[in-house]
């Protein structure tokens, strides 16, 4: 996956500006492939928030998870597919904003043993939805170096 790393807008912090500092892509994709909880932030049919945490897996530029089917986060998902996925450290957080997407097809095998070898378990389950979320958009950060790190990335077009 492509990505176009810059600084993500953040008025009223002292950010630094150029790109001394920003965070390599390879660290912040290593990062959301070795997380271990990552939280999902959806949005509920009345417009308040909703999060909880998963597991996931991160394969082809994608997060990938499972969730009952008729979980509140699926049942979200379905009205509305945006949503916010973060590693679940606040030192140096990775965050996705992204769209999810409700999977059937064949090209979830590679995601499905990604998701098997990290967790000893399967990410295809009886009454459960497998959902890939693309980035629209990464931020990550390091909060020992806040004011030289903010970095976002942007999928190239």
């Amino acid at each position: 996956m492509g990505m176009q790393r810059g600084r993500p807008l953040m008025p009223g912090y002292g950010i630094e500006r150029g790109d001394e500092g920003l965070i390599e892509w390879d660290i912040a994709e290593r990062r959301l492939a070795t997380a271990h909880n990552y939280w999902i932030a959806t949005v509920r049919p009345d417009g308040r928030p909703h999060a909880m945490p998963v597991w996931a897996a991160w394969c082809d530029g994608a997060l990938w998870f499972s969730s009952g089917l008729q979980s509140r986060k699926i049942r979200n998902l379905r009205a509305n597919p945006a949503c916010t996925v973060t590693t679940e450290g606040g030192a140096e957080p990775v965050i996705v904003d992204g769209t999810a997407e409700i999977v059937t097809e064949a090209t979830t095998a590679k995601a499905l043993e990604v998701y098997r070898r990290k967790y000893n378990s399967s990410l295809d389950q009886k009454d459960s939805a497998i959902v890939r979320v693309t980035p629209i958009e990464i931020f990550a950060l390091e909060e020992a170096r806040f004011l030289q790190s903010p970095t976002r990335w942007r999928p190239n077009p």
